[in-house]
């Protein structure tokens, strides 16, 4: 907060790396490579830590194949098929009752009763498992997802953020909505921008340091013409050089046919 009244929100954004945000969000996603799930039992916890998948969904996180054991799953009662939104979405049985209670969802018959009781503040908890595996999120990407109203989502989200579980702010670089943001979510964000900006100010080999050098200095190809000579002047200006050996060694070293004339 005492950063963001010190730079203003347009700054806030220009703090956060774009590629780092894409990275962390497919860690949380599982949509990279070592997340993915192989196993059936691996498709379980995946769905235990995101929610609610879609077919396409569950498709983009699993190994070849891994995807088609969803029908086994269902035979378990181990997972359960929903409408949500207006699609079916896969959801883990110790969910449903969550799910029913949050969002209105019907649940298919016969489920065991330990899966059916109440739960005292579902939509809390769906949205905040939503928090915990997405980069920072709009509103409207929640009411998107979900089917809910813009009021039900932006009361529920204020009353997390006053609760400290969430922070609201202007963090998507490019973004021009009001955001919301897991609190250690952003945390890892704010560590991973750091990391992309001190490996960019890395001292470098001293090999890869004399290479640029020369090659800026225009020691490793040699010019002609005023324009050559000028830019050479500008490069060298305010270097204490004896003006015998400028013009005996420096300029010549990087201007073709130099006349001292």
């Amino acid at each position: 907060l005492q950063l963001k009244e010190l730079m203003g929100e347009a700054e806030l954004r220009e703090l956060l790396d774009a590629d780092a945000l894409l990275e962390l969000e497919a860690f949380l996603q599982h949509t990279e490579d070592r997340g993915r799930a192989r196993t059936m039992d691996g498709l379980h916890d995946l769905l235990l830590r995101l929610g609610d998948l879609n077919q396409h969904e569950l498709e983009r996180r699993c190994e070849p194949g891994i995807a088609n054991t969803i029908e086994e799953l269902q035979r378990a009662r181990r997972v359960i098929r929903v409408s949500i939104a207006g699609e079916h979405r896969f959801l883990p049985v110790e969910y449903a009752s969550r799910y029913r209670d949050a969002l209105g969802v019907p649940l298919p018959a016969g489920l065991p009763e330990a899966f059916l009781s109440a739960s005292t503040d579902a939509l809390q908890e769906v949205l905040l498992r939503y928090a915990r595996t997405h980069a920072p999120f709009t509103t409207s990407e929640v009411c998107t997802r979900f089917g809910l109203s813009t009021r039900i989502v932006d009361e529920k989200l204020k009353a997390l953020t006053l609760a400290g579980k969430l922070v609201e702010g202007a963090f998507r670089p490019g973004g021009t909505q009001r955001e919301w943001c897991d609190a250690e979510v952003l945390r890892s964000l704010r560590r991973k921008s750091l990391a992309r900006l001190r490996k960019e100010i890395e001292p470098v080999e001293p090999d890869v340091l004399t290479r640029m050098l020369g090659g800026w200095q225009g020691v490793t190809k040699k010019r002609r013409g005023l324009d050559a000579l000028l830019d050479c002047v500008e490069k060298l200006q305010g270097l204490p050089l004896p003006a015998s050996l400028l013009e005996r060694e420096v300029l010549p070293a990087r201007l073709e046919q130099y006349l001292p004339s």
